[in-house]
């Protein structure tokens, strides 16, 4: 029963770090299309390039989510006291780069709601 559960924790990881991948592909695709479009239909005012850093932003925000969730599982089947350890670090790296990653997307949300007034 263990190696049943552990082969579906394995397996529900690999699914979570692939859908991390496809969100940050998905964000990438978005933030290229907003960047060229907008330059090649007209130059690109400063205003409108914080759109495309924010869609890049919110992927790469749920993508770090998804890959502490991935880590979690991984640890959880058959942790060891270094298995927990490299968890903990891990958490808390992609913890704070989250953090700030959202604090950017604020500041830019806030600048660019106080160009369209």
């Amino acid at each position: 029963m263990q190696a049943f559960v552990q082969t579906i924790v394995t397996h529900i990881a690999w699914i979570a770090e692939a859908a991390a991948a496809a969100v940050i592909l998905t964000g990438m695709i978005q933030a290229l299309w907003i960047y060229f479009s907008r330059n090649l239909r007209s130059r690109c005012s400063a205003r409108e390039m914080p759109r495309g850093r924010l869609k890049l932003g919110h992927a790469l925000s749920l993508a770090l989510e998804l890959l502490i969730g991935a880590d979690i599982l991984k640890s959880a089947v058959s942790p060891t006291w270094e298995d927990l350890g490299q968890l903990a670090a891990i958490v808390a790296i992609r913890t704070i780069l989250n953090y700030f990653l959202l604090y950017e997307m604020r500041a830019l949300q806030n600048g660019e709601e106080r160009d369209e007034d």
